[in-house]
């Protein structure tokens, strides 16, 4: 693998820095940089920015209105989204969804839905987790009955990140209980605006309102939203994590933390201490290493294989990165890290913080957010048993 850039790949990088130097909204960015909470408008504008260039979409193929790029072009898009602070893209149906449509849906199904998730016209949540059923993933027990025309679900499903935002689930449910607890379970794509669906907010530790628990109340799905055939749910829910966990490493976004470690740490003469000049390095090799496994797995991708071990590799070491950068991060800013007011978070906040700098009022909310990393997308505990067995074979 050659991780040398060309001199096209280097201007491609610099059209990027220009683009989002000249176009990416203020308000937008003062709010990621400041750490601050986002509007759901906030995530769609600068999304509908890139679709407007032709960017949303790198990994796409071209065929489905993809940018068709090659690993090193999206490398480097995601690179300096990460470097001018924007906003996540949401991935739940551009990263976890579409791939999951091209793979398995009817072309009826692409054509009605990949278009809609290009446009950032639909919102998407996954229904995954429930109460119960969380990294053992297959003990599942929402029902899909077979009705006239379709299903009628009943059930619930937990943590639904977003799904106050959603105008559409992606969900597993039990369309059949008899062998393996892995079969029977279908995919399904559920309107949130069905009769039906309810959806209760769950704030977390931080004071935010991210997920939620759903609940489906007799929900009428049509036949035409059922993904893959009946019963074969399980082997679509193995692809779809195999993207999800890939992308949970979040690279890019670690390079940008790190900086701004470095920078803080810099600004409070932190870097004359060698213990703590110790941590930054070990933990930039770290992310070095990382980078390099993601970069292969890229490649890989891009000659046609379908996320493999290295996906759950990728989930591990890159959570426990983030995790590892929040904390220093904690540690840089001292005591002035310590009082935490989630009113903090919310843009036009007119008090100043208690006490210190501004960029430590949201360090406490980022260190709390970031322990559930290790969690989400199968546990971590999880994700070294599936590496144990594909890789060790044990």
């Amino acid at each position: 693998m050659d991780l040398d850039f060309s001199p096209e790949d280097e201007a491609f990088r610099a059209q990027v820095r220009a683009f989002l130097d000249e176009h990416y909204p203020a308000d937008i960015r003062r709010k990621v940089e400041l750490g601050l909470a986002l509007a759901k408008d906030d995530y769609v504008r600068f999304q509908r920015l890139l679709y407007l260039q032709g960017w949303i979409a790198p990994s796409w193929p071209v065929e489905f209105g993809g940018c068709g790029w090659s690993a090193t072009r999206r490398y480097l898009f995601e690179d300096e989204l990460a470097a001018a602070d924007t906003p996540r893209i949401m991935p739940f149906g551009l990263k976890m969804l579409a791939p999951v449509l091209m793979a398995f849906g009817t072309p009826a199904q692409q054509q009605r839905f990949l278009p809609r998730i290009l446009a950032s016209e639909d919102w998407w949540c996954q229904g995954y987790s429930e109460p119960g059923a969380g990294s053992d993933l297959a003990a599942l027990r929402t029902r899909a009955e077979p009705v006239d025309g379709g299903y009628r679900v009943s059930g619930s499903k937990m943590w639904t990140t977003y799904a106050h935002y959603a105008d559409w689930m992606f969900a597993l449910v039990r369309t059949g209980s008899g062998g393996k607890k892995q079969e029977g379970i279908s995919f399904l794509l559920i309107d949130m605006r069905t009769k039906g669906v309810s959806v209760r907010p769950i704030v977390t530790i931080d004071g935010l309102h991210v997920v939620n628990q759903v609940f489906l109340e007799d929900v009428f799905v049509p036949a035409d939203c059922l993904v893959g055939a009946e019963g074969k749910g399980w082997t679509i829910a193995k692809f779809l994590l195999g993207h999800e966990r890939s992308n949970i490493a979040g690279v890019a976004r670690s390079k940008q933390q790190l900086r701004r470690l470095k920078r803080i740490a810099t600004e409070r003469g932190l870097l004359a201490d060698r213990r703590f000049a110790d941590q930054v390095a070990r933990l930039e090799i770290d992310l070095l290493a990382l980078e390099y496994t993601d970069l292969r797995a890229l490649w890989e991708e891009s000659a046609g294989h379908a996320p493999g071990p290295q996906a759950s590799l990728l989930k591990v070491r890159g959570t426990q990165i983030q995790q590892a950068l929040t904390e220093l991060l904690m540690q840089a800013v001292g005591p002035y890290a310590l009082p935490y007011d989630v009113k903090v978070l919310k843009l036009g906040w007119q008090d100043a913080p208690p006490v210190g700098p501004d960029y430590a009022a949201p360090l406490a909310a980022s260190y709390f957010d970031t322990r559930k990393t290790s969690i989400y997308g199968g546990s971590n505990e999880i994700q070294k048993n599936i590496l144990a067995k594909a890789v060790f074979g044990l």
